[in-house]
């Protein structure tokens, strides 16, 4: 996968109109993926780990089918899949209880949906007398424990792709919201998740994959994989 990244930054749009029509647009071609190959089968987990930068989230996106990838091909049946990532869908200016229903409906729920699990998203978060404030009024954990509780309300698809779910608010949040996917991972569907923990990698996970700076660096048995990647940060 590769993105072209302006060289020369253009201070307004007409600026930048003035610069295309001259051709005096420079780019440079940043590759976030090199030649990343594997194969997922059906009810797997497969944990992903690497530094920060290193081609993870963009490598999910590809297989959600939101990226088209520079070169190769992505295999998969991209109606099964569900994609949890936090922090995204959130109008701040709109009260809580309103960006139920505008994140509830980009992922892809029915209002009549969202009206039944309404009130387990709001006690599953932990927000009961919040949901008519405005959200930009909320705390950073508050928007991440509705965010976290609005995408994991829903049964598991056949395909779960989870990009960084498990560090959502206090350290007993964060054991709750663990509790679910967990439920989630072992209820029989296919799993792909980025974390930074390798102990969760290893407890839940069948394979790693390790990716550093866009070049997959090995896969296979959690224990191992981890014991490698643990080598580099030291």
């Amino acid at each position: 996968m590769n993105f072209k990244l302006a060289q020369d930054e253009s201070s307004s749009l007409k600026e930048y109109m003035i610069r295309t029509l001259k051709r005096q647009n420079h780019y440079r071609v940043f590759s976030a993926l090199k030649d990343v190959t594997f194969e997922v089968k059906q009810g797997e987990v497969m944990g992903i780990i690497g530094t920060n930068g290193s081609g993870k989230s963009t490598l999910l996106k590809i297989i959600a089918g939101a990226l088209i990838p520079t070169k190769g091909k992505v295999v998969v049946n991209t109606s099964k899949i569900h994609m949890l990532t936090l922090g995204t869908g959130f109008d701040m200016e709109l009260t809580a209880r309103e960006n139920v229903y505008l994140n509830g409906a980009i992922i892809g729920y029915t209002k009549e949906y969202i009206d039944e699990k309404f009130d387990d998203i709001v006690a599953f978060a932990e927000l009961e007398g919040f949901m008519d404030e405005r959200m930009k009024n909320f705390s950073s954990g508050m928007v991440s424990r509705l965010g976290f509780a609005i995408a994991t309300m829903r049964e598991s698809p056949d395909i779960l792709i989870l990009d960084e779910v498990l560090s959502v608010g206090d350290m007993f949040f964060r054991k709750k919201s663990e509790e679910r996917i967990q439920e989630m991972i072992h209820s029989g569907v296919t799993v792909l998740i980025v974390s930074h923990s390798a102990d969760f990698i290893r407890k839940n996970c069948d394979t790693a994959v390790w990716i550093e700076k866009g070049v997959m660096r090995m896969i296979g048995k959690p224990e191992e994989v981890c014991r490698a990647y643990g080598q580099l940060e030291k």
